[in-house]
């Protein structure tokens, strides 16, 4: 009690947040009957206390918030009497503890008197607490306020965050009706703002722009790089500013933003210590926003060199692919050269020793020299059929293959290869199948002739070559379904399916099928010759006419099925059952 009343105050008293006498000291208790030592312990409202409880607690929590002291004049009730006290109240620190403790020390306007005593209404408001100033100008807490809000925007490296911190901070301990922040880029002639503190019943400015043309406290605050405030502002303003402060925020004295204060409920007289605290705060914030705009940028070129660094490593990769892909593809050529020429000169060398036997007489009779005659013809036959295949694969690659599209008739086209590849399946003892749709009208397709007779011939070919024993089967089924090719509509597709009970083809060689110059076995002692360029051939020649080629084997000794596509002509009138040619 002796300490408290050594302070030389009429009123002293320690309370904790929520709102408890710690200790309690009134010069005038006596006067008035009360026992101080009974009010310690109890709350604000328990006997002698303020009249706006709720708002006097607000007011604590702001000093325990900010660690800064705040005076105002405020109302106390003491059972039927009134009192004012102009009061001081500073958070108490102990150690590095979180403040739940403050002091609060009064000085009486009028010790007594009734609820409409004009001395006390002047001195209080309504509610009974009118605030002098949000900062005391001599205090030591403004360095305290002031490293606090420095040192939470320090330790950001984020614009958006260093904006919120600043005008929350600025606005919350300065106790401004509205608190803003806006970048500034060199010779901008207006302002975005994108960061802002206020109440609930003000009106709000984010996201507004301001021009330096109609606002003379920015335009002047950018000239002399100052706080520049304007303590009453004409009637009708917009906003309902009634004062302003405005400071421009630096970094090696080029302004970077803009940060205002406004209080609207009052006009409200700027003192020394709030403009030199918005002064080095700017400052400070100036810094921030310099360090964390290098940041943003130093970030955004390192994502930038991330990226082409990926994109490098994606093209190196590339390349090696494309460079392995071009290794293997000289190295097959390489083999199917070596293929080639081996199958080049089995059948040039039939024909030259056929025909050496003939000029050398050693044919004993004419019969005999037919013979002859017929092997030589047959191995030129088969040589063309090998330069045949290697021109097509030339035109192919070069893009030079070019068809003459019309209508083909199915059946037409399955004679025809019954014809020319049917005595090769007898010849080894093979079945040789070929089904049609069942049809009132004859099945049309839609391409080259000429070019479905190679591919049959070639698909067909291989199925004999390649089946031992069982057989071939040709047939085909109409796909009905609307089918585009080159801006053409056609009523569907019909499917050519080639299935034999040969060798087959491993699952994991049968990507092989469609490469150029690649066999399944590529070496020179193989069991079955051929240039290895069928299938590839088929299927370029197949894409060109607007369908595409399929191969299907379940592995090797279960056989094989090649299937390829080509649009429908007309549509026919289709029977239940298929037709045998």
């Amino acid at each position: 009690m002796g300490v408290l009343q050594g302070l030389g105050a009429d009123l002293v008293f320690a309370q904790d947040v929520s709102g408890h006498y710690l200790s309690f000291y009134w010069q005038a208790a006596d006067r008035y009957g009360l026992d101080a030592r009974q009010i310690v312990g109890h709350t604000l409202d328990y006997s002698f206390g303020p009249v706006a409880v709720a708002a006097y607690l607000e007011r604590v929590k702001q000093v325990v918030d900010c660690l800064m002291p705040q005076r105002l004049s405020c109302k106390f009730k003491f059972r039927d009497r009134f009192f004012a006290f102009d009061l001081v109240i500073s958070p108490v620190l102990v150690s590095q503890e979180i403040v739940s403790t403050v002091l609060v020390m009064g000085r009486s306007i009028s010790f007594e008197g009734p609820t409409d005593s004009s001395e006390i209404e002047a001195a209080a408001d309504t509610e009974g607490i009118a605030a002098n100033s949000a900062l005391l100008p001599s205090s030591a807490r403004y360095h305290r306020l002031l490293s606090q809000i420095a040192r939470n925007i320090r330790r950001r490296l984020d614009l958006d965050t260093i904006w919120q911190q600043t005008v929350h901070g600025l606005g919350y301990a300065l106790d401004v009706s509205r608190c803003l922040l806006c970048p500034y880029e060199s010779s901008s002639e207006s302002l975005t703002v994108v960061a802002e503190y206020c109440p609930d019943d003000i009106q709000s400015m984010l996201g507004l722009e301001l021009h330096f043309a109609t606002d003379p406290s920015l335009h002047q605050a950018l000239k002399l790089l100052e706080p520049v405030a304007v303590e009453f502002l004409p009637a009708g303003d917009s906003w309902q500013r009634q004062s302003v402060l405005v400071v421009a925020t630096c970094y090696q004295d080029q302004p970077n933003s803009f940060i205002l204060l406004h209080q609207c409920d009052r006009a409200r007289q700027w003192n020394a210590s709030e403009i030199e605290l918005v002064r080095e705060l700017a400052d400070q914030v100036g810094t921030a926003i310099a360090h964390a705009t290098l940041f943003a940028e130093s970030q955004a070129l390192a994502t930038e060199f991330q990226r082409l660094n990926s994109d490098l490593m994606e093209k190196h990769e590339e390349l090696e692919a494309a460079w392995a892909e071009a290794e293997q593809a000289s190295q097959l050529k390489s083999e199917f050269l070596a293929n080639t020429s081996h199958e080049l000169r089995t059948p040039l060398n039939g024909i030259i020793g056929f025909l050496k036997l003939i000029l050398d007489g050693m044919a004993d009779d004419p019969e005999e020299q037919t013979g002859f005659i017929e092997e030589a013809h047959r191995s030129a036959l088969h040589l063309l059929e090998i330069i045949n295949d290697i021109l097509d694969v030339a035109k192919i690659e070069a893009g030079k293959m070019e068809l003459e599209l019309g209508p083909v008739k199915l059946l037409e086209l399955f004679q025809d290869v019954k014809d020319f590849i049917g005595k090769q399946a007898d010849q080894k003892n093979l079945s040789f199948q070929l089904q049609v749709p069942a049809t009132y009208d004859e099945v049309v397709l839609y391409g080259n002739y000429q070019r479905l007779l190679q591919v049959m011939l070639n698909l067909v070919g291989n199925a004999i070559k390649f089946t031992h024993e069982g057989g071939v089967t040709i047939s085909a089924k109409v796909i009905r379904g609307q089918e585009i090719f080159k801006d053409m509509e056609f009523p569907g597709l019909v499917e050519v399916r080639v299935a034999d009970t040969g060798i087959g083809v491993s699952l994991e060689k049968q990507d092989k099928l469609f490469q150029s110059f690649s066999q399944v076995d590529g070496s020179r002692t193989r069991q079955y010759g051929g240039t290895g360029l069928g299938l590839v051939i088929s299927q370029k020649l197949v894409e060109a006419m607007g369908g595409e080629v399929n191969f299907y084997s379940l592995g090797e000794g279960l056989g094989s099925t090649v299937t390829f596509t080509v649009p429908l002509y007309q549509e026919p009138v289709i029977v239940s059952a298929e037709q045998m040619v």
